[in-house]
């Protein structure tokens, strides 16, 4: 899956900004494509959502799984969650490996004790120490070497969120003597998102986290981009309008039988849509050519 890996350096290196929405299945996946993103993401929350499990407790087959499934479904490149690297640095050169078969052009390594808890949602921070980290990122900057040198290694801290920058730059700095190609920090306001540019050694990707509830900041792309970060993870964007508005249907269909937040116009052409993002004009093609032509 070079060609992957190749895109997205390619991208990087042009300096075009990366707007990454999380998906968690092939058919989001088509959909960020369709719409023109040149990267999308896995995150996972959303895939610990999707299994109706909270994120620590996704192992590293069922991340490389639905990342792997998402990215088939497209040619963009994607970057996907690999949380603490699942394991101490040897654990973590197989996730690399595994992550790279699976066609996904980059993953982000945090400095989380593993395995992750379930109190990461509550913000709690449970880093490791810098050395520790560190050395975890060093073995996946060998992995990477080894299987495709273009696959991108993204170190993540979660350290700002309760101790701030004075911890977390380091962190990151410390990566990028390791081999880190991208940082990935939580500022807690926009005066700290304006420092982490200026004060870490690596371009920084930021991550839109909406309905978070710790008061981190959501910033129009161009504001982004007018700071100096190269790439923005949109975390929720996808699963939680789609899980709201599964909710609200379905209490009005549950409670009058009816649902009238679209009419039988509006199935029509929706479902229309499915149909040809799935590709089933071509499907027809090819029976008509076999099965249904004889």
């Amino acid at each position: 899956m070079a060609a992957r890996t190749s895109a997205l350096r390619a991208l990087l290196d042009s300096g075009t900004f990366l707007h990454m929405p999380a998906v968690y299945d092939p058919l989001g996946a088509r959909l960020v494509a369709a719409a023109g993103f040149e990267a999308a993401y896995v995150g996972g929350y959303v895939s610990g959502a999707s299994r109706a499990v909270s994120e620590p407790l996704i192992t590293m087959t069922e991340q490389v799984e639905i990342a792997g499934l998402a990215a088939a479904a497209v040619p963009i490149p994607f970057v996907a969650d690999a949380g603490a690297g699942f394991g101490d640095p040897l654990h973590t050169m197989r996730t690399v490996r595994e992550f790279a078969r699976a066609g996904i052009a980059g993953i982000h390594i945090e400095d989380q004790l593993y395995p992750k808890r379930a109190h990461y949602h509550k913000y709690q921070v449970h880093g490791v120490p810098m050395e520790e980290f560190a050395l975890k990122i060093r073995y996946a900057c060998r992995a990477r070497d080894e299987t495709d040198r273009d696959f991108v290694i993204i170190a993540r801290t979660d350290t700002c969120r309760e101790h701030g920058l004075e911890e977390a730059v380091p962190r990151l700095n410390r990566a990028a003597e390791e081999g880190a190609d991208l940082g990935l920090l939580f500022p807690r306001n926009a005066e700290e998102a304006e420092r982490a540019v200026r004060e870490c050694r690596l371009p920084l990707v930021y991550v839109m986290s909406r309905g978070n509830r710790d008061g981190r900041p959501i910033f129009p792309i161009s504001e982004l981009k007018r700071m100096g970060y190269v790439a923005c993870i949109d975390a929720q964007v996808m699963l939680l309008p789609a899980f709201e508005a599964q909710r609200r249907m379905l209490t009005e269909l549950r409670e009058t039988g009816q649902f009238t937040g679209m009419d039988e116009a509006g199935f029509r052409t929706a479902r229309k849509a499915v149909e040809d993002i799935i590709g089933l004009e071509d499907f027809y093609r090819i029976e008509e050519e076999t099965v249904e032509g004889r």
